[in-house]
C-alpha cells in the first residue's frame, strides 16, 4: 500500500517555455520535482502527457483520496495541460489527444479523470485549475475498480 493519501494530493509543476513563466507569475509554482516512484500511475500520466503534447504547463492531481476507494489508491486523477498543440483545436479533439495519451491506463488502472486542457494563451488570461465536485459514490456500483485497484 502507498504512503498516506495525503501526500498524493501535492502538485507536479513542470513549466517548459519562459514566456509563459515571465508572462504572468504563478502564485502556486513549485520548482519540478521527479514523481514520487511509490505512484507508478501518476508517474506514468505525467510521462505520457509530457512525451505526446509537449506542454507548456502541467499538473496532475491524484484525487483517489476523495472517493470511496482504498486508501493509497491511484484511481481518480485530474489534469491540468496548457500546450500550443491545443491552438484551434475544439475542446473535444483536446480531450481526445489527452484520452489518447492515456489509453493504457484509461483501460486499466485509472476509474475517472477529469481533464483541463489550455492553450497558452488561455492559461495567460486564467491560470486557474477548476475544482473536483465531490465524490457521489459512483464506482460503489462499477465492479472493474476492485479488480484495477489490486493490478496496481
Amino acid at each position: 500500500m502507498l504512503p498516506s493519501v495525503l501526500r498524493c494530493t501535492r502538485p507536479i509543476i513542470t513549466i517548459t517555455k519562459t514566456h509563459l513563466a515571465s508572462s504572468r507569475p504563478l502564485a502556486h509554482f513549485r520548482p519540478h520535482m521527479d514523481p514520487d516512484p511509490s505512484r507508478p500511475v501518476e508517474r506514468a500520466i505525467r510521462t505520457k502527457l509530457t512525451e505526446a503534447l509537449k506542454p507548456d504547463y502541467l499538473e496532475v492531481h491524484n484525487e483517489s483520496h476523495m472517493h470511496a476507494v482504498p486508501p493509497g489508491s491511484e484511481s481518480h486523477f485530474r489534469v491540468l495541460v496548457v500546450s500550443s498543440q491545443f491552438e484551434g483545436l475544439p475542446l473535444i479533439k483536446r480531450h481526445r489527444l489527452v484520452n489518447d495519451a492515456l489509453k493504457e491506463e484509461l483501460n486499466t488502472y485509472v476509474h475517472a479523470l477529469a481533464i483541463q486542457v489550455k492553450t497558452p494563451e488561455q492559461w495567460g488570461s486564467n491560470p486557474t485549475l477548476a475544482k473536483s465536485p465531490p465524490c457521489m459514490g459512483g464506482s460503489k456500483g462499477d465492479h472493474t475498480v476492485e479488480e484495477k485497484l489490486k493490478a496496481t
